[in-house]
């Protein structure tokens, strides 16, 4: 199996190189992607970005915000961190489960001392009850990708001054705090792996993933970036990851506000209710799904503001698809409920 070591440490750079060996076959599938950034918060697809961040605290500490094509919800990262990525057929794995496509890394990690870590709810790794890696998916052509973090020895105190994580989803993990939720794994690795740079970190999954017993035998099989490569990741990178457009978007004024937190994920719909009707829909939230939830906010655009007239909308859309994980009766509940 393939896999790139990125050389850049520019989330944006790194997010669109996934992006384009996904949509190219410049790599064959499966392959495994590893990557290393400086400060930066990644938003999940479907998020408010201003509403995720602590605006003014990222401006002043240079902690650059993107955000990426797969669902879930904000990650801080800095050089501390590692980020993996698996690439593989789309039929290999069923959207949205998480542990078959993580499990070389928990392998790796037990081996190197770290066997108490688990992947536990919808999406993350955990050990001591603590995350230390969050993961999302995204599927498109055949393929899908499954990008995670790995908190080595990141910056704890950042994560929570960056971030802005809502009550609701705190509350619903019985923890009082971001800080209190999150670790680094290096201190439950053996003595020889916890004084190690990220890159060495990264290297020594690496070997345990592809099963060889040196860095070198696995270089066999490292994909490098040609010059035609860059040239289609410059512009994927400007189309996308340095757009302001589609980073921040644009928060319309809303008149009702619906927001609930499902074990799957959060929804938080907001509808301008103009004359009886909706004349916009903007859904946001933490979920996973395989399609463009811009699609629903469509499907509902003009339908009369009444539980019967949404359902009626609704009736023969495969909820599923946008929210998964999240019952039918769940999701037209929150979406038709009035106050």
């Amino acid at each position: 199996m393939q896999y790139l070591a990125m050389p850049s440490n520019d989330i944006r750079r790194n997010l669109a190189t996934e992006q384009h060996l996904m949509n190219s076959d410049h790599m064959q599938v499966p392959f495994m992607l590893f990557y290393i950034e400086d400060s930066c918060i990644i938003v999940g697809r479907n998020q408010n970005t201003l509403e995720e961040i602590n605006q003014k605290y990222c401006e002043e500490h240079g902690v650059t915000i993107t955000r990426r094509l797969s669902g879930g919800g904000a990650m801080y990262q800095d050089m501390g961190n590692l980020c993996f990525s698996f690439v593989v057929p789309s039929e290999q794995v069923k959207f949205g489960e998480f542990k078959e496509l993580v499990k070389p890394v928990v392998e790796a990690l037990h081996d190197m001392g770290a066997t108490g870590a688990e992947v536990t709810g919808r999406n993350d790794i955990v050990i001591d009850g603590k995350k230390f890696s969050g993961n999302a998916m995204y599927s498109r052509d055949g393929k899908t990708f499954s990008h995670g973090t790995l908190m080595y020895n990141v910056n704890t105190d950042v994560v929570a001054e960056a971030l802005r994580v809502p009550k609701d989803k705190i509350e619903s993990k019985g923890i009082k705090s971001v800080r209190s939720r999150v670790t680094n794994i290096m201190p439950y690795l053996k003595p020889e792996f916890q004084n190690l740079t990220t890159q060495q970190f990264r290297d020594e999954l690496i070997k345990r993933i592809m099963k060889v017993d040196s860095i070198e035998e696995a270089r066999q099989n490292e994909y490098h970036l040609t010059p035609e490569d860059d040239k289609a990741i410059e512009a994927i990178e400007n189309k996308w990851y340095k757009n302001d457009d589609w980073v921040y978007g644009k928060s319309p004024e809303f008149t009702v506000q619906k927001r609930k937190h499902f074990t799957a994920g959060t929804i938080d719909a907001r509808f301008l209710v103009e004359q009886g009707k909706i004349s916009q829909l903007k859904v946001y939230g933490d979920f996973f799904g395989t399609g463009d939830v811009h699609e629903l906010e469509t499907m509902l655009k003009d339908v009369d503001y009444r539980p019967a007239a949404m359902k009626a909308a609704l009736a023969d859309v495969d909820l599923n698809k946008y929210f998964v994980g999240i019952p039918r009766e769940d999701v037209l509940d929150l979406l038709t409920e009035q106050h």
